[in-house]
């Protein structure tokens, strides 16, 4: 493998995600779509170092500042080029085990003079103490903005956040849907193993398959031929969650590029109807190669403005189910998005609550009586989560909470669920389950 061609281009898309803002996966395909002398180990490695140095930025910097410190240096008044040098070099150490010779060669001969840096960062006990305020040390330790690490301690306490971020500090699995409007999950297995790809079957979602090797899965035959959709196994639970069926009127109200919306149409089997809305029109124009793809065509696609019901009134009290997978935070997602965890604040995650209640009121006029009506985000926080649904309830007694998953998927029947990466291997889910009364059906008509 060529060092330098890597090293190079890690620090670039490092370089644009940390001082330019750019979303790390739009950087990483940029510069890899321009770097064609790459060999795919190669781009393995680019793609890997950079999400791993994302996902480990606060426990770097942490290391090298104590490490500086011990000879009056900082890390801050080293040349930018410098100090990214520093931080990727400090990764290979931290997150991919390398010694600081190694860490050395692999990062440049201009990180030669901060070897005796890595020593100190290959051997944190030979820093001494850690910071003297609990918090700090928490994030530190977890690779958590201060802010993320005291909000999720708060609610989830300082052992379970440790777990947490564990498991999000480390690379998400490749999980994908089988379409069962083409093929069981069964024949998918039997069919990816056929083409070469070491696959087992999820142990939640009675759809899912993971890939335990690295695959380019877009160039499988069995992608190609729309016998599966990429879908971590937490977003399959949410469709399964809805309960839809063949026949039923299905309302996906922030369908995005329409991975549940693929989900919803094979659980109706292509019979019934099937109303794709969100916001953003370009975002379902995504979705008909995808439906095309996977033989959907039971659905139907509405741009609505968040200022405005008309686009949906005709579907007031006809749904027989409504998903409302409302616009978060995704903080669930941070394994899979590492940059967000140092792009957000707490006052723009505060933002969403009161985005999210408006919608879900929204949404709800939609269902109809004995409709079931799922809330969902992929956010790890009380304030998007059951503080929402609690609010809807509070207003609306017309709703009753209603188990959210089939027994059979073994994680209860209660009526809210928090996925968590760390206890069941999926993106950081919530799901709630309500469903509309019969008593105020003549309020709704």
């Amino acid at each position: 493998m060529r060092a330098q061609l890597v090293r190079t281009a890690v620090l670039e898309i490092y370089e644009e995600v940390r001082r330019e803002g750019a979303r790390a996966d739009q950087a990483l395909q940029r510069v890899l779509r321009r770097e064609k002398q790459l060999r795919s180990v190669e781009r393995r490695a680019v793609s890997d170092a950079v999400y791993g140095l994302l996902r480990l930025q606060g426990r770097v910097d942490h290391l090298l500042q104590r490490a500086l410190a011990t000879r009056g240096a900082a890390l801050a008044k080293l040349a930018t080029p410098t100090q990214h040098l520093l931080r990727y070099a400090a990764y290979l150490i931290a997150g991919e085990r390398q010694s600081p010779e190694s860490a050395v060669g692999l990062a440049g001969p201009e990180v030669a003079p901060w070897q005796w840096t890595l020593e100190l960062v290959a051997q944190p006990e030979r820093l001494g103490g850690g910071p003297g305020d609990a918090l700090d040390a928490l994030a530190a330790e977890t690779s958590l903005p201060r802010w993320l690490a005291k909000l999720w301690s708060e609610q989830l306490g300082a052992d379970e956040t440790r777990a947490l971020a564990g498991a999000l500090n480390q690379r998400a699995p490749l999980t994908v849907r089988a379409n069962l409007l083409k093929n069981t999950r069964d024949e998918l297995l039997a069919t990816l193993r056929a083409e070469g790809s070491r696959v087992e079957p999820t142990k939640l979602s009675p759809w899912g398959v993971t890939f335990t090797g690295r695959t380019n899965v877009f160039a499988l035959r069995a992608f190609k031929a729309g016998l599966f959709e990429v879908q971590d196994e937490g977003s399959q639970l949410i469709a399964m969650a809805c309960a839809a069926r063949p026949g039923h009127v299905v309302v996906d109200a922030c369908a995005g590029a329409g991975g549940k919306t693929l989900a919803l149409a094979s659980e109706m089997d292509n019979k019934g109807r099937l109303v794709a809305c969100d916001r953003d029109g370009r975002r379902l124009d995504e979705l008909r190669p995808r439906a095309r793809r996977n033989g959907v065509h039971n659905w139907e696609a509405r741009a609505v403005p968040e200022s405005s019901d008309a686009r949906v009134a005709d579907l007031a009290a006809q749904a027989d189910v409504v998903l409302v997978d409302a616009p978060c935070s995704g903080l669930g997602a941070l394994r899979r998005n590492p940059d967000a965890r140092w792009r957000l604040d707490q006052g723009e995650v505060d933002s969403f609550p009161p985005r999210q209640k408006e919608i879900l009121e929204r949404y709800a006029r939609l269902v109809k009586p004995s409709g079931r009506l799922v809330y969902a985000t992929c956010s790890i926080n009380r304030r998007e989560n059951e503080e929402v649904r609690a609010a809807f309830l509070e207003k609306h007694p017309e709703f009753e909470p209603v188990p959210a998953l089939p027994a059979s998927v073994g994680l209860g029947e209660a009526s809210e669920l928090q996925l968590l990466p760390h206890r069941h291997g999926t993106d950081g889910f919530f799901i709630s389950a309500l469903r509309r009364g019969l008593r105020l059906e003549s309020a709704v008509r």
